[in-house]
């Protein structure tokens, strides 16, 4: 009977031992807030501006060329305004496919730049969890995958800070 009672103490024991930590971070917080993010989203903001600039400029020189057809037009013969209108035709397509190629280089070179700190992010968080002694950090967003949590287990705080302090220090 001693042994059954020591037997379940030392059991006791080591479920109590073998608690699990765990916390949650606010995942979009996380991304929003962290400084590396914040300066990719300028950068990219300042290069989305340039190539609107460049590529308005090159779209007025276009109206402006259209403008000119139009003023003009009542001169010319049938054979002369079917001529250009063909060539402001193909240079209008040339201008929309040139904004599609822009637009899209653009996009890819961010979305690469946010899926690099993206994971760099993830891999903060697992690196951190492990030295920290978490089993779990689980992420919630706005689709709420965390419905509930007790006060005290979000580390998103800390988690931006030690981030924003890392990003510095490169």
């Amino acid at each position: 009977m001693k042994n059954i009672f020591l037997l379940a103490a030392i059991a006791l024991f080591f479920v109590s031992c073998n608690e699990e930590k765990t916390a949650y971070v606010d995942t979009t917080k996380l991304i929003q807030e962290y400084q590396e993010m914040k300066d990719v989203e300028a950068e990219f903001d300042e290069k989305s501006e340039l190539v609107k600039g460049e590529l308005d400029s090159v779209a007025s020189a276009f109206q402006a060329e259209v403008q000119d057809y139009q003023s003009r037009m009542n001169s010319m013969s049938q054979t002369q305004r079917q001529e250009i209108e063909q060539e402001l035709m193909q240079k209008q397509q040339q201008l929309q496919q040139q904004q599609q190629q822009r637009g899209g280089a653009l996009r890819q070179e961010s979305d690469a730049a946010i899926d690099s700190i993206v994971e760099k992010v993830k891999s903060y968080v697992e690196e951190y969890g492990e030295e920290n002694g978490y089993t779990y950090i689980f992420g919630s967003n706005e689709s709420a995958s965390i419905m509930y949590a007790k006060d005290g287990l979000d580390i998103t705080e800390e988690i931006l800070e030690e981030l924003n302090a890392s990003y510095k220090e490169n």
